[in-house]
């Protein structure tokens, strides 16, 4: 049987939705979502008997943009601390876009450059 998306989940559950697996023996690291419960305030599960975390769905949103933040965007922790409490509707796709055409926009403005004197080049020799 499934578990609802609204399902509060297990923290292995949530180390696989993240992709948090070790590469060399294929266990799951969830001693890093437990590291980013300590650094990140905003993450707090429910603890219930026998110590086991449980994740609810707003939680798991936050850990995938911390996650995001740190792993894919290169951020420090001090960083991706400060970006999420700036930033009250933070959305993963804006942040991707702007930081992909952050770097773009160094690469077109070179190669518009090398592409309007080579057309100046081409004009002198006729």
């Amino acid at each position: 049987m499934k578990k609802s998306d609204d399902a509060y989940k297990s923290i292995g559950e949530v180390a696989k939705i993240l992709d948090l697996v070790n590469k060399k023996n294929g266990s799951l690291n969830t001693h890093t979502i437990r590291f980013w419960e300590k650094e990140f305030k905003s993450i707090k599960p429910r603890i219930l008997t026998g110590r086991r975390r449980y994740y609810d769905s707003s939680t798991i949103e936050t850990l995938k943009k911390i996650k995001f933040l740190l792993k894919n965007q290169g951020m420090t922790i001090k960083g991706a601390k400060k970006l999420l409490s700036e930033s009250t509707s933070f959305n993963l796709d804006d942040l991707s876009n702007k930081s992909i055409n952050m770097n773009n926009n160094l690469v077109l403005k070179k190669k518009i450059s090398k592409i309007s004197k080579l057309i100046k080049d081409i004009k002198g020799l006729k």
